[in-house]
C-alpha cells in the first residue's frame, strides 16, 4: 500500500473506494467529535507533559527541603497535628483521625501513604529524633508492620514543636490547598535543624537523594562555629561533626568516605555491626551482635545466617538465636570448637548485611524549594543559617508591627486619660458610636484605632493604678521597639538569638554520640581472610582439570592395598600431577612451553574425592597448545629469597631467582626458552646450596650441586643437567638430595623402592649418572622420582594415583630400604589389569591429624 493515500499519482484502483472523512466510517444516527484546533506534534507533547510529571514529582513528592528537612506530606501531617491541638501536653488522638485531618485538608492521597509515613516518623531505629510520638505498635526493627491506625494514636514530639514554633508570626508563607479553601505553609520555621539530624531518603525522576542522621549535639556546635567563622572549612566542621549518628548505633569504618561526601555531597560510608566473641559451653565460641547498621531489618539477617549455614556456605555455624528485650539486641551466633570465629565473622562481614555501605547523597531542594541541588556539609549548614535569618527577620517584623500598634494604641489612650472629662463628655453628648469617634478624632487628632480603642476602654481603666499600669506598659514598649529595631538593623544581633536557639536545643535534646567511628578505614574483606589456613590436596589431570581435596581424602593403607577412586575422569583422561598446598598459598603453574602462572590455591574448587573438577582454562590464561608439567606453591612471592631450579625431560637446567618472578601478568610470563622437542617438566625452590638429583626413565640418577648451574635470568634457556642414553631415554624426576635422605622411585607396574642419597656420589653436571633401580618387564619404565628425608619417616605418607584415577595412600616408613642401588623394589599398590602408575607425591602427616 503506498506511504500516502492522498497522492492520486499513487493511489490504487482498491483505494478508490476508501472513506475520505472520519464522518464516512460513522454508523448512522451516531455523532463524531473532531478536533479543530491546533495540531501538536505528540514528541514535543510527551517531553512537555513527561517533564512537567517529573518536576512535580521532585519538588512536591519525593525530595525534602533544604530548610526544614520534610517532603511536603511530612510537613502537612505536622501542620495538621497542629491544627488538632496534639501538642506534647495534650492526650494521644487516633492515628485515624490524624490520616484523615490530613487527608481532607491538605494532603489528598492515600490513606496508607500517609499512615506509613507518620509510622517512620514515630520510629525512634527510623528517625534519629522522631517527631511524632506514637501510642501502640508502630512497628519494629524485625520488620514487623504496625498496627492499623484505628489502633494507635499519636501526638506531636518537642522536637516537632520546635519546628513548627512561630509559624503564627509571619515567618512563613502560607499558600491555598488543593481545594482552595485553607492556606498551608509552603515550609516550616524549622529551629530544629531537621534534615541534617534527622537526615532523609527519596528517589525522584532521575534523581534521588540519600541522607544520613547526625548528632544534635554536634550539629549545634558547628552551626555555632559557622555562624561566628563564615569561612570555615570542611575539614574544620569534621571536628565537630565526624561523621554520621545512626539511630541503630552500630560502627563507622574511617571518615575517607565521609570526607567525600560531606565536601562533595556524594560518597559512601561504611557501617558495621557491632559484635564480640563469649565462650560458651563446651569449650565453644559465640559471635553476639549487639548493635546493627543502619536500616538492616534484624529478622530478614537471622534468616540469612540461617541459610547461609544450612546450604555449607560458612562452615561451623550450629545456631542463631535472637535474645534481644527492652534492655538492648542481642543476637548468638553458636559456632564449632573446631572453627576460627575469626574466620566466620568475616564471611558474615563479606556475604551479610552485617557490614554494608551507606551511599550518601546530599541533594534537597534549594532556593525557596523552587529546584534540586546537591550540597557539601558546609552549604547544608549555611542553608539553615540562611532560612533562620530569614526567620527571625520575619518574626521581629511581625513583633515589631505588632508593638507599634500596640504602642500607637496605648499613645491614644494616654491623651484620653489625660482629657479624661472632656473625653467622657464627648462620648455622652454623642448620639451614637460613629458620632462619637469622629468628634473625637476631630478634637484630639486620635487615629481610626486609637478612637476605637478609646471607645472600648473599660471603666476600670479610669482608676489611677490603671493609668500607671499604661504608662508603664507604653515605656516597656517603647524599649521592645528599640530592640527589636535594633535587631533589623544589625545581622550580628539576628546570628546571636540564631546562637541562642541552637545552645537551648543543645542544652535541652542533646545527647551523646550514638554510633562509634572507627579511626581506621574499612579494608576490603579478601576470600582469602575467609578461608581457613589449611593444607589441602591439588590433582590435575593430563587434560587440564584441576581440583582441590581434603588431606584426609585418602585413608591409609598398608603397603600393596587396592586404594580409593581419586577421582572421576574422561575415559581418554588421566592424572597427571597432585601436590600439597596450603589454601592461603600461591600456586605457581609452570607448563611445558616454559611459561608461568600464577593462582592462589584457595581459588581452585574444592571438589569431592569423585568429582572431576574445573578445567583450568577458568582459572589462568593457559594458552591452548600449552600442557602444565610442574607446580610449585610458594607463600610469598615479593620478598622472597632464593631461587627456582627448573629441569626439562631432555635433561636441561636452569637457575633463576625467585624475585624475578614477583610481577606475574595474568597472560603469564616466559620463564624458559624451550629447546625444539623439550618440555619443561620439574621446578624446585632452593636457597641456592643444594644438591640436585636427576633421575631418568631407564634407571639412572646423577646427582650434582647446584652451585654448577649459575644463576640466570628469567627468559633465558639453561643447560645440561645429564646425559640420556638414546632418544627414547628422559628425565622422570628431578628432587633435592641430601646426605640425610632417600631417593624413592616408583615403576610403571606399582613397584618402588628407597636408596640412600648416600649411595649417589657427587658429580659434576651432565654426566650419565648411576643406576638407581634394575628396570625390567616386571618394574616397567621408571614414572616417579623423589627424595623424601630419613627423620621422621614414620609421618610421610607418599600418595599414589593411577591412570585409571585409582589413589591409595602408602607409609613411607613401609617401603622397605635397599642397599643395592640395582635392585627391583617392593610392590606399593595392586593394579587392575590395564592399569599403570601416573603420578606420586609425598606429605607430612604429622601436621594433620589421621582419620
Amino acid at each position: 500500500m503506498p506511504d500516502d493515500l492522498t497522492n492520486p499519482a499513487e493511489a490504487t484502483p482498491e483505494d478508490e473506494n476508501l472513506p475520505e472523512t472520519p464522518e464516512a466510517l460513522a454508523e448512522p444516527g451516531v455523532a463524531v467529535m473532531t478536533y479543530d484546533g491546533p495540531k501538536i506534534e505528540i514528541s514535543e507533547e510527551m517531553r512537555t507533559s513527561y517533564m512537567g510529571y517529573a518536576m512535580s514529582t521532585i519538588v512536591s513528592r519525593a525530595l525534602p527541603d533544604v530548610r526544614d528537612g520534610l517532603k511536603p506530606v511530612q510537613r502537612r501531617i505536622l501542620y495538621a497535628m497542629r491544627e488538632l491541638g496534639l501538642s506534647p501536653n495534650n492526650r494521644h488522638l487516633k492515628s485515624a483521625k490524624i490520616v484523615g485531618e490530613t487527608i481532607g485538608n491538605f494532603h489528598p492521597h492515600g490513606d496508607q501513604a500517609i499512615y506509613m509515613t507518620m509510622v517512620r516518623m514515630a520510629q525512634d531505629f527510623s528517625l534519629r529524633y522522631p517527631l511524632v510520638d506514637g501510642q501502640g505498635n508502630f512497628g519494629s526493627i524485625d520488620d514487623d508492620p504496625p498496627a492499623a491506625y484505628r489502633y494507635t494514636e499519636a501526638r506531636m514530639t518537642p522536637l516537632a514543636m520546635e519546628l513548627l514554633e512561630d509559624i503564627e508570626k509571619d515567618t512563613v508563607d502560607f499558600v491555598p490547598t488543593f481545594d482552595n479553601e485553607r492556606r498551608e505553609p509552603s515550609v516550616l520555621p524549622g529551629k530544629f535543624p531537621n534534615l541534617i539530624c534527622n537526615g532523609a531518603t527519596g528517589i525522584a525522576v532521575g534523581m534521588a537523594t540519600n541522607m544520613p542522621p547526625h548528632n544534635l549535639t554536634e550539629v549545634c556546635n558547628a552551626l555555632i562555629h559557622q555562624l561566628r567563622h563564615p569561612e570555615v572549612t570542611t575539614e574544620e566542621l569534621m571536628a565537630f561533626i565526624p561523621g554520621p549518628d545512626f539511630p541503630t548505633s552500630g560502627l563507622i569504618l574511617g571518615q575517607k568516605g565521609i570526607r567525600a561526601a560531606y565536601e562533595t555531597g556524594r560518597g559512601s560510608v561504611t557501617m558495621q555491626a557491632k559484635v564480640h566473641f563469649e565462650q560458651m559451653d563446651n569449650n565453644k565460641t559465640a559471635i553476639i551482635i549487639t548493635e546493627l547498621p543502619y536500616q538492616v531489618i534484624k529478622s530478614k539477617l537471622i534468616e540469612q545466617i540461617g541459610l547461609l549455614a544450612r546450604e555449607k556456605k560458612v562452615e561451623g555455624i550450629t545456631g542463631v538465636n535472637d535474645y534481644t528485650d527492652k534492655t538492648g539486641m542481642r543476637v548468638v551466633i553458636e559456632l564449632r570448637r573446631d572453627v576460627l570465629p575469626q574466620k566466620v565473622l568475616n564471611y558474615l562481614l563479606k556475604h551479610t548485611p552485617m557490614r554494608m555501605n551507606f551511599g550518601v547523597i546530599l541533594l534537597s531542594l534549594v532556593d525557596g524549594g523552587r529546584g534540586p541541588k546537591t550540597l557539601g556539609l558546609k552549604g547544608i549548614l549555611q542553608e539553615y543559617i540562611e532560612h533562620r535569618r530569614t526567620i527571625i527577620t520575619r518574626r521581629t517584623r511581625f513583633e515589631l508591627a505588632r508593638a507599634k500598634a500596640r504602642a500607637h494604641i496605648l499613645e491614644g489612650l494616654q491623651i484620653a486619660v489625660q482629657n479624661l472629662d472632656e473625653v467622657i463628655q464627648i462620648i455622652r453628648q454623642s448620639r451614637s458610636t460613629e458620632m462619637a469617634r469622629g468628634r473625637l478624632i476631630e478634637r484630639f487628632a486620635f487615629t481610626g484605632i486609637q478612637a476605637e480603642a478609646i471607645l472600648n476602654m473599660q471603666l476600670r481603666q479610669l482608676t489611677g493604678l490603671e493609668q500607671d499600669k499604661i504608662e508603664g506598659e507604653y515605656k516597656e514598649l517603647l524599649k521592645e521597639i528599640a530592640r527589636l529595631e535594633d535587631i533589623l538593623n544589625d545581622q550580628r544581633r539576628v546570628d546571636a538569638l540564631i546562637q541562642k536557639d541552637l545552645e537551648y536545643l543543645r542544652e535541652k535534646f542533646g545527647d551523646a554520640r550514638r554510633t562509634r567511628i572507627e579511626k581506621t578505614e574499612a579494608e576490603e574483606i579478601n576470600l582469602e581472610d575467609l578461608i581457613a589456613d589449611e593444607e589441602m590436596l591439588i590433582t590435575i589431570t593430563r587434560d587440564g582439570y584441576i581440583r582441590r581435596l581434603k588431606m584426609d581424602t585418602f585413608p591409609t593403607q598398608g603397603r600393596g592395598g587396592k586404594g580409593r577412586i581419586a577421582g572421576k575422569t574422561k575415559e581418554e583422561d588421566a592424572f597427571e600431577h597432585l601436590f600439597m598446598a596450603s589454601t592461603h598459598d600461591y600456586i605457581l603453574f609452570f607448563t611445558d612451553r616454559g611459561r608461568v602462572y600464577r593462582l592462589k590455591a584457595f581459588e581452585v574448587p574444592e571438589s569431592s574425592r569423585t568429582a572431576m573438577g574445573m578445567n583450568i582454562i577458568n582459572l589462568i590464561q593457559i594458552l591452548p597448545d600449552e600442557h602444565i608439567t610442574a607446580t610449585v606453591p610458594i607463600r610469598n612471592l615479593k620478598n622472597a629469597e632464593g631461587y627456582f631450579f627448573m629441569g626439562t625431560v631432555r635433561g636441561e637446567i636452569k637457575r633463576t631467582r625467585i624475585a624475578e618472578f614477583a610481577n606475574l601478568r595474568a597472560n603469564g610470563l616466559v620463564t624458559f626458552d624451550m629447546n625444539e622437542g623439550d618440555k619443561l617438566n620439574w621446578v624446585k625452590l632452593t636457597d641456592g646450596e643444594q644438591n640436585i638429583v636427576l633421575t631418568t626413565i631407564k634407571g639412572m640418577a646423577i646427582r650434582f650441586k647446584e652451585s654448577d648451574v649459575r644463576a640466570s635470568g628469567r627468559a633465558s634457556g639453561g643447560v645440561r643437567g645429564i646425559v640420556l642414553d638414546g632418544d627414547d631415554d628422559r628425565v622422570v624426576g628431578m628432587d633435592i638430595a641430601s646426605d640425610d635422605s632417600d631417593l624413592l622411585v616408583v615403576g610403571a607396574n606399582g613397584l618402588g623402592k628407597r636408596t640412600s642419597m648416600e649411595a649417589y656420589k657427587t658429580q659434576g653436571r651432565g654426566g650419565k649418572g648411576l643406576k638407581t633401580m634394575d628396570i625390567t618387564a616386571r618394574t616397567g619404565n621408571l614414572i616417579a622420582a623423589c627424595v623424601v628425608p630419613r627423620e621422621g619417616q614414620e609421618n610421610l605418607r607418599l600418595v599414589i594415583v593411577t591412570e585409571h584415577g585409582t589413589g591409595i595412600r602408602v607409609k613411607v616408613s613401609e617401603i622397605k630400604t635397599t642397599q643395592s642401588r640395582s635392585t627391583q623394589g617392593v610392590k606399593l599398590i595392586e593394579l587392575r589389569e590395564g592399569d599403570s602408575v601416573k603420578t606420586v607425591e609425598y606429605f607430612d602427616a604429622s601436621k594433620k591429624p589421621e582419620d
